[in-house]
């Protein structure tokens, strides 16, 4: 009896039950049912355990520094970063609100918060341009799936604390799928820009932008570092080299670097230098994250806790864009965030409690292997069945609900566990922007005023790329796999 959960789960969701009583009701009512009332308090007891977890204390801190930087007007920076470069294509304001999203999404890895964000300035931006409503709306959500992908990413450190994966492997997995998406929107905008007639190219450069010493200075040594760190690695040492040999490769890699600066100078304009200094500070974060992991220096929680810190000190000390009265505003927002998404991490591994008492697992694996031993066949399956899942559910309790149920199956069938990994987590992404029950759907329609339904047909083109984007990634594992073998967090 208790295999009924799953529809009766999908009836609470049709008649409109939020999702976290849902997923306690449908199991708890069956429990009952089936005579099992001992079982009732090892579900709703588990609630807690599935939030009581270091891992996912990540969650809460990077939530707060998207806030953070979002507050300290981060998000302004990248979107005139992204004009400045992006501005001369034809749709320039498309293309920047889809470079903005990749940006922004290694601040804050919340699809909601991308589209919130961005949303409330270009969406009234691409309005005045020419744009309609109803496409500055479905640009913005489908570009707001990118968040969740590249790091950091919230959906991946709950996959990885379910699954037991490494989460900076992960993270490294994520990035040039996310990319891709990316790639493959702006491609699409330029192709439809002529259907839609779209405004025609114009590059935008604020003028008259100075920058405080403090921030120039800052700004002046995070470039030639992070790029002189970047050119070192490729500096043929050795195993064996010694420390002074490291540091003398770094110490020239930071003077070439100056060099070249030296000779940008001359080729770009005094206006455009300011605009991409500014957005040095922000982009500090994810190199801060994931430069952080790798080398080993803090977890993932910790480094979600060091990228608060440097939030603070970007919007206190360097930016000086926020003040003490800011922040109670700021950790009201990023607790409420934070208190949704733990909830239904609660709720759901509660949920999968029942899942295992059911054998549904057992049960679904065999069906799944019974309509073919072909994993390719096998894969595109799984796609669409994920795919309609994003449809009705929330990525989070979706990864926990079935990521114990299918990821055995496919590593089993030779997938490694990391691919399988970014397969689930970008396809049931996407979902949060596919009708009819995708969040940010809703959360664009909020921002923009415009009908669900509006946006929903307008998105159509978008999610057909990023559809096939899924498929490429699903087939070709190399697009994933390639950074975390290249850095040793795979085989």
């Amino acid at each position: 009896m208790l295999i009924w959960f799953l529809p009766v789960f999908l009836i609470f969701l049709m008649v409109g039950l939020p999702v976290f009583f849902g997923l306690l009701a449908a199991p708890g009512i069956l429990l009952w049912l089936n005579g099992q009332e001992k079982d009732i308090t090892l579900l709703y007891r588990n609630v807690y355990n599935g939030m009581d977890s270091f891992p996912l204390m990540a969650i809460p801190f990077f939530m707060l520094a998207g806030e953070l930087m979002n507050k300290g007007g981060i998000t302004i920076r990248l979107v005139e970063f992204s004009q400045a470069l992006m501005g001369h294509l034809r749709g320039g304001l498309a293309q920047v609100n889809i470079l903005s999203s990749i940006l922004f999404a290694g601040l804050s890895g919340s699809a909601v918060a991308d589209t919130s964000a961005l949303g409330s300035m270009l969406i009234p931006a691409m309005e005045k341009q020419g744009y309609t409503r109803k496409f500055a709306a479905a640009i913005t959500a489908a570009s707001s799936v990118i968040g969740p992908i590249i790091p950091p990413s919230g959906i991946m450190i709950i996959y990885a604390y379910v699954m037991g994966e490494s989460v900076a492997a992960l993270f490294l997995a994520g990035i040039v799928p996310g990319i891709l998406v990316g790639v493959g929107l702006m491609v699409m905008v330029r192709v439809t820009a002529d259907r839609y007639d779209l405004p025609p190219a114009q590059r935008v450069v604020l003028t008259g932008i100075e920058l405080g010493p403090v921030e120039y200075w800052f700004s002046f040594a995070l470039v030639r570092l992070n790029i002189g760190l970047l050119l070192a690695q490729f500096v043929p040492l050795g195993p064996e080299a010694t420390s002074t040999a490291k540091w003398l490769a770094f110490g020239g890699g930071v003077l070439a670097t100056h060099g070249l600066m030296l000779g940008l100078r001359r080729v770009v304009s005094h206006d455009f230098r300011m605009v991409c200094k500014r957005a040095v500070v922000p982009l500090q974060t994810p190199v801060l994250i994931l430069g952080g992991i790798l080398v080993g220096v803090f977890t993932p929680t910790e480094a979600a806790a060091v990228a608060v810190a440097y939030a603070l000190i970007v919007a206190f000390g360097i930016l000086r864009t926020m003040k003490l009265s800011d922040l109670p505003d700021v950790l009201i927002r990023a607790g409420i965030t934070s208190s949704v998404v733990l909830l239904l991490v609660g709720a759901a591994m509660a949920f999968k409690t029942v899942v295992s008492l059911s054998h549904a697992p057992e049960t679904l694996a065999a069906y799944i292997l019974s309509l073919s031993d072909n994993p390719l066949i096998l894969l595109f399956l799984i796609n669409l069945l994920l795919f309609v899942v994003g449809m009705f559910l929330d990525a989070g309790p979706a990864i926990i609900i079935l990521g114990p149920i299918l990821g055995p199956i496919f590593i089993d069938l030779g997938v490694d566990s990391i691919h399988f990994a970014i397969i689930m987590s970008v396809n049931l992404t996407v979902g949060l922007a596919t009708p009819p029950m995708g969040l940010v759907l809703f959360v664009a329609a909020a921002v923009s005023q415009e009908k669900v339904e509006t946006i929903a047909k307008a998105i159509l083109p978008f999610l057909a790329v990023e559809i096939a984007v899924i498929f490429l990634i699903t087939y070709v594992p190399a697009i994933s796999m390639t950074i975390p073998r290249l850095t040793g967090f795979a085989n």
